[in-house]
């Protein structure tokens, strides 16, 4: 269960980032309030999932996820640069998650 915390802790990482990047420094309403909302209620995930799982492999997850995650919704939302090191540099980062979730069980 902590490992399904976790993943949805991560992927409340991406909402909370995008929605930052579209607050325009907090100027816009909604974007802002997605994304301190979506921050907030995923630190409380994450704080729950790493009642369960070792502190470093946790936030390694969780941060893997929103990066990777993030440079994904940079690329198709904002038109940020698609690139052959982009995706081997963030497959290597899904490789780590996958690995950790292997060495952790």
């Amino acid at each position: 269960m902590a490992w399904t915390i976790l993943v949805f802790a991560g992927l409340l990482e991406i909402v909370w980032a995008t929605a930052l990047k579209q607050s325009e420094g907090f100027s816009r309403f909604w974007p802002s309030v997605v994304g301190i909302t979506g921050a907030l209620v995923s630190f409380v995930l994450l704080s729950l999932a790493m009642k369960h799982l070792p502190a470093g492999t946790g936030y390694a997850v969780w941060v893997g996820i929103g990066a990777v995650g993030v440079a994904i919704a940079g690329i198709i939302a904002f038109g940020e640069t698609f690139s052959a090191g982009r995706v081997v540099f963030m497959s290597m980062i899904v490789l780590g998650i996958v690995g950790l979730r292997l060495v952790e069980g």
